[in-house]
């Protein structure tokens, strides 16, 4: 079963380019990061809020300027930890699919060669061109669309845990 799914994924590359192979490297990163994000509201978050939530409650005094400032500055710290790597997660999209342009034009720089070399009347020749004009698209097209999915799904749980954090660091007491 992982001989034929390495196989696919060989010959897929293969057929790809060069091209493809960064573009599996583009999309790798992308989930490496969206995991992170991922591992971080799930182990880690709860902790840093906990600790935000209980240094507020453990003041006596919450409604001078001074103190404003001082849970301003916790909900930012803790906005700051959500939002790490978001901005790489969209850079990473973004790359995705300028990478798949980049497989375009150089797969149709191969087969306007082929067809220099011997003439339009070849298919077969052009076949090799092609697919490494298409593949590479095809593979950034999907990096891109899963990777836009998740950063949606991330971006959302954000700023329901800015919400959140907000509305637990409360100036009555």
């Amino acid at each position: 079963m992982f001989y034929n799914a390495y196989e696919q994924v060989y010959l897929f590359t293969e057929r790809g380019g060069d091209v493809v192979l960064a573009i599996l490297g583009l999309i790798f990163l992308l989930w490496l990061f969206i995991l992170e994000r991922v591992a971080y509201f799930t182990l880690n978050h709860k902790d840093l809020v906990a600790k935000a939530v209980e240094e507020w409650e453990a003041r006596k005094e919450r409604t001078s300027w001074q103190a404003h400032q001082i849970r301003l500055d916790l909900v930012a710290s803790v906005e700051m930890a959500l939002e790490t790597n978001t901005r790489t997660i969209k850079m990473l999209v973004g790359l995705c699919p300028l990478f798949g342009l980049l497989g375009t034009v150089t797969g149709m720089i191969e087969v306007f060669d082929v067809m220099a070399f011997i003439g339009n009347g070849s298919p077969r020749a052009m076949a090799s061109g092609i697919s490494k004009a298409t593949i590479p698209t095809m593979a950034g097209m999907v990096g891109a669309l899963t990777g836009l999915f998740a950063q949606s799904l991330i971006q959302r749980h954000i700023q329901r845990q800015k919400s959140n954090i907000e509305d637990k660091l409360t100036f009555d007491h």
